[in-house]
Order: C-alpha cells, then structure tokens, then sequence
C-alpha cells in the first residue's frame, strides 16, 4: 500500500477556465448529483444525473456524506474547472466504479464500500481525517486504494488529479529546442519558421520565447499588437496550470500561439515557474517550439532538458563553427538529443557536412538563403509562408523526422 503522495504546490491561477455545466438526462437519481459550480450552488439546487440508459460520464466520483469534507472536494474540482458526481449513497455507484477516471471515498465511507465488494481498480483515493490514525491505513489497504490523503497537506495533489482529468488522457507534446550557434545565426526565425510551417499542416502549436535579449518572437511572428499573456505575466507561476487556458489567453498569429517577452525590465524566470508554464504547453498541444538563448539562465536549462531534441543553427562560416563549439559543449550536457541545421551559402566552402563533422553532431538539415527574408521579417511578416522557399521546403524535412521520432519513442 503506497503511502501519500508527493504534494506540489497548486496554484488557483486566473488561467484556469470557469466550469461549464453539463447536460444530465434519464431518470434523475438522487443520490447522485452532479455539481458544476461548488459552493456556488446551493446542495438543494444540485442537477441530479441518470443512472439508467446513458453512458458512464467522464468525471471523478466523490464518495462521502461528510458535509465539511465534500465542501472541500467540491472546492478543489471548481479551482481544476471539472465536474464531478457525488453519490450520497455508496450502493448507487456500481454501475459508476469502472468508467469513472478517478474516485474519491471519505474516510466515513470507507468501511461500506469495501463490504460492497466493489472490484480493485486504479486511480482510488481515500482521505483521512488525521494522519496518526491507524484505523484509516486499514481501511485503505482493505479498499485498496492507491493513495491515502489527509487535507489541507494533500490538497494541491487531489487538485492536480482533478485537474489531470479535466484535461483528459495526459498527452504530451513534442517539445523541439532552437539554439544559435553565434549571434545572429538564424535560431529565432528558424523557430518561427518551424512554427508556422507546422500549424500551417493542422498541428496545435505553441511557440515559446526563452531567451531575453533576443527582442521578442512576437515581433518575429507579427504578433506584437496581439493582447494575451507574456512572461512577466506568468512570473508568479508555480504548480500545475490550466492547459487549455493557458493556450487560449496566449497572443497568436497563423493558428500558433506565442508565448514572449514584453518590453519591460523582467529578464529571467524562476525555473518553478518556467516548469509549470512549459508543462502545461506541453498538455496543451501537439508542438511545443522553444527559442533558447545561448547561455542558458537556470529556467532555460531546465526547458533544455525538456526537450526531445534540441536543434543548433550554425552558418556555414568559421567563426561560427568555432563559436558554436563552445555553444554545443554546453549544450549537449543539457540535452540527450541535439541536431545540427546549417545555413548557407559559405564564402568559405563549408558545407553541411563539413560543419557536422567539424563540431561532431547529426547534421538535421542545410539550410539555403531564403530571397527576401529580411525586408519580410521588416514588413511583420513571419518566416514559412512561402511554399517553395528553402526555409518551409527544410522545416518540412525536419518536422517529418522529429515527429517520426517521436511517434517511435511513445509506441
């Protein structure tokens, strides 16, 4: 019998949506209630669900008649945006035990539901009311239930279970690095490019600035002017954040979401932070772009380690392959994955393959000059665009193999 689980600080964030009533049908049972607002809604107004004829809900069931505890239940599942069902009598919810995601038993409901003989199953939590108390480890082990909480400690765990199961099966992003290997090697319009060119084939993507000083992705993408959040607004971040409201108070421009830095004197973020905001991205969509600087702070190396694999933009010169050197050294202890794309043409004859083998990394893909791409980044218009051009044409090839990779690392 697993002991409690390891609490992580919940956040009640502004980002979260407000829970949106469902719909019930059939015959009402009254000892099962579905509440979409909690302590909102008064108990005698609570919608009663259907227990014949319709489809076993996607939503955890809260096992107590303990009025103090379910008024905290309740609590934490308004804070995660999701409803759940609130069986009053324990031997309504056998048709309810199997489908559900998660269920939540009272300490007072305990003992019943085991006398039922209700099958073992995953994703069962009983609260206690005192973490001394033998009889409730019992009464766990005799449920079988996967966890054993007491509040007010465990409650940002409980509310990250609700939250998980608002947001459906957990799925996670691919998560792609862009580093350059000197100033100005191409690593912010590459990222961009990428971007673009995959919301442009129907994938969700959100594309993430980390790095300070590089003046900003939105003014890359166009998206300067656009409203929503930015860094400094995130800054207090910790804890588990709302995916899908995260990615809808985003700016955005060309079907992706950007997350920037605004003008203001905020230069870094706390890794915390940064973890939480990043892990929700991840939640959230099928791609999540990273713009990394090239001396990591902290929060960027954790997003680093993050990622599936982290691609280094190198041109075709020198000096850059001697500056990059020093980039990949750093780099390749953050990453697992990282993957060289150059960029021509070299006045020096370099090729891609050259510089792959000088720096001794996998050479992703040669990048030849895009026609017009500054006076287009000039006009606010956003790299990947253009069909035909070299930059959509290697963005292609690159995505192609990424997501490959990453579909064989998830079989």
């Amino acid at each position: 019998m697993p002991g409690k689980g390891s609490p992580s600080t919940f956040c009640a964030s502004a980002l979260r949506p407000a829970a949106t009533p469902g719909k019930g049908g059939g015959s009402p049972d009254p000892a099962l209630r579905r509440c979409p607002l909690p302590r909102l809604v008064p108990r005698s107004r609570r919608r009663p669900v259907s227990t014949v004829g319709a489809a076993p809900p996607e939503r955890p069931l809260v096992v107590t008649r303990d009025e103090t505890l379910l008024d905290d239940l309740l609590r934490l599942a308004a804070a995660a945006s999701i409803e759940v069902e609130v069986a009053d009598r324990p031997d309504a919810l056998r048709s309810r035990w199997a489908a559900v995601p998660l269920v939540v038993v009272g300490y007072d409901q305990a003992e019943t539901l085991t006398v039922l003989g209700l099958p073992r199953r995953p994703a069962v939590f009983l609260v206690g009311r005192r973490d001394d108390d033998a009889d409730v480890w019992r009464r766990g082990v005799a449920l079988g239930a996967e966890q054993v909480l007491f509040f007010p400690d465990d409650e940002p765990w409980l509310a990250g279970r609700f939250a998980d199961a608002a947001e459906g099966e957990d799925g996670e992003a691919l998560m792609v690095g862009v580093v350059g290997g000197r100033g100005g090697a191409g690593a912010s319009v590459l990222a961009t490019a990428l971007s673009v060119s995959a919301s442009r084939t129907g994938l969700s993507v959100i594309l993430v600035d980390l790095d300070p000083l590089g003046g900003g992705l939105d003014l890359v993408l166009g998206a300067e002017g656009v409203t929503g959040l930015r860094w400094p607004d995130l800054a207090g971040s910790k804890g588990r954040l709302g995916a899908r409201a995260l990615q809808a108070e985003l700016p955005g421009r060309h079907g992706l979401a950007v997350l920037s830095w605004d003008r203001g004197d905020l230069l870094s973020m706390a890794p915390e932070a940064a973890g939480a905001v990043l892990a929700a991205a991840r939640r959230a969509c099928d791609l999540v772009v990273l713009d990394l600087p090239r001396w990591p702070d902290p929060a960027a190396e954790r997003a680093a380690g993050l990622c599936a694999a982290v691609l280094l933009v190198v041109p075709a010169e020198v000096r850059a392959v001697a500056a990059a050197a020093r980039v990949a050294v750093g780099l390749t202890t953050l990453a697992a994955d990282v993957r060289l794309v150059t960029r021509g043409p070299s006045k020096s004859g370099l090729s891609g393959a050259d510089v792959a083998a000088a720096l001794g990394l996998p050479l992703g893909a040669h990048l030849t000059a895009e026609p017009g791409l500054t006076e287009q980044l000039d006009r606010g218009e956003p790299p990947g665009l253009d069909d035909k051009g070299p930059l959509v044409v290697g963005c292609g090839h690159l995505l192609d193999a990424l997501l490959r990779d990453h579909r064989v690392r998830a079989a």
